[in-house]
């Protein structure tokens, strides 16, 4: 990988690395990590229903990181991702008080890898532009 292509790919690779582990123990172990205990099937269902979700991006994320075409669809739904389960976060610690130490690690976390998305896309879309400008 070029310096390049590791400033526009990295936080999808960090991403994968966190989102795909997380899913499976949402689906299978939810309170192997987290203060979770689904009881019913349908909580069971609801788990790993969000795990397929997860395991779905990071599918995406990673057709991003290997085939050039898909970068833009990875970018941008990692950013939304991202900043998604982000902003929601705050709303939860806004309205219901602090988590667990490990929930507020991520959603800086998560807040962070939106924002630098943003940036590649922001960054990269002003390359584009000022190269078609030049032409």
């Amino acid at each position: 990988m070029t310096k390049k292509e590791i400033i526009l790919k990295i936080h999808l690779v960090i991403s994968v690395i966190i989102v795909f582990p997380v899913a499976i123990s949402y689906g299978f172990f939810p309170d192997l990590e987290f203060e979770l205990f689904p009881k019913t099937i349908d909580e069971h269902n609801f788990y790993k229903a969000i795990m397929g979700l997860y395991i779905a991006c990071a599918f995406i994320w990673i057709l991003g990181i290997f085939k050039t075409n898909y970068l833009k669809t990875a970018l941008i739904t990692n950013v939304v991702f991202m900043l998604g389960l982000g902003f929601g976060r705050i709303t939860s610690m806004l309205i219901d008080g602090l988590p667990t130490q490990g929930y507020v690690i991520g959603t800086f976390l998560e807040l962070f890898l939106g924002c630098y998305g943003i940036w590649v896309l922001v960054s990269q879309h002003q390359r584009t532009a000022n190269t078609k400008t030049n032409e």
